[in-house]
């Protein structure tokens, strides 16, 4: 029996940003979203996805999910049968990347969680073309769901996020590694970097997305996540 499919969305985002995925893939597999909205940390915010998950998943996280994603993996390999990781990073912040948080941190404490937003997901971010001002404008209308003490929450866990590179060396299991070529956020070399510490991970970089792939590239993205849902489990 084909295992569950538990999608783990990004920062300050929802289920929406997985909509094309979930539309498509709900037809063949049991898919769950899962919130990390609640938890002051990526451990904490694993601790809650591992909660509300059934006994054994396959996981895909997009950017920030994707971190939470890892340290699923990381706290229950027994649990996690399969792991996709979509525009994210196993890397910690920098000294100077957590220092650049936190004029957004004032921002949104000041009343300016769009601005906050707009500083950290740039034109610049996705794809060139057309559908980029209904990206961020959805992003912006998820934003303002969660609300500024979540955003706030987030980067404060981005900032304190521990290095899982080591944990993914370990990974015994089906791994894809997504991106797309124009990320600015979390770049290819940075994907190309965890697939090659993944044993047997599968490396997709999409030449038409940037750092939200689901959305600029959603038919791409769909079928890579099918390909890997019907990926053999003979790694562990």
């Amino acid at each position: 029996m084909q295992e569950p499919l538990v999608l783990v969305p990004g920062m300050m985002c929802d289920a929406r940003v997985f909509t094309p995925q979930i539309n498509e893939l709900s037809r063949e597999f049991a898919v769950q979203i899962a919130s990390i909205a609640h938890g002051e940390t990526i451990r904490d915010m694993a601790a809650l996805v591992l909660e509300q998950a059934p006994e054994r998943f396959a996981l895909a996280g997009h950017s920030m999910g994707g971190i939470v994603a890892m340290e699923v993996a990381r706290r229950a390999p027994e649990r996690v049968s399969r792991l996709a990781l979509l525009s994210t990073s196993a890397l910690p912040d920098t000294p100077a990347q957590a220092a650049w948080r936190e004029p957004l941190i004032i921002r949104a404490q000041t009343g300016q969680l769009a601005e906050a937003l707009a500083e950290e997901v740039t034109p610049e971010t996705l794809a060139p073309g057309e559908g980029q001002g209904e990206i961020l404008a959805l992003l912006q209308d998820m934003a303002q769901g969660f609300g500024a003490e979540i955003f706030i929450r987030q980067q404060r866990a981005l900032q304190r996020r521990p290095d899982a590179q080591r944990a993914l060396q370990r990974l015994k299991i089906p791994t894809m590694v997504l991106c797309g070529a124009h990320d600015r956020l979390t770049p290819p070399k940075r994907h190309e970097t965890m697939a090659e510490l993944i044993p047997s991970a599968e490396l997709v970089i999409l030449p038409n997305a940037g750092h939200m792939p689901t959305l600029e590239a959603p038919k791409e993205v769909t079928i890579g996540l099918r390909a890997w849902m019907q990926m053999p489990l003979e790694l562990r």
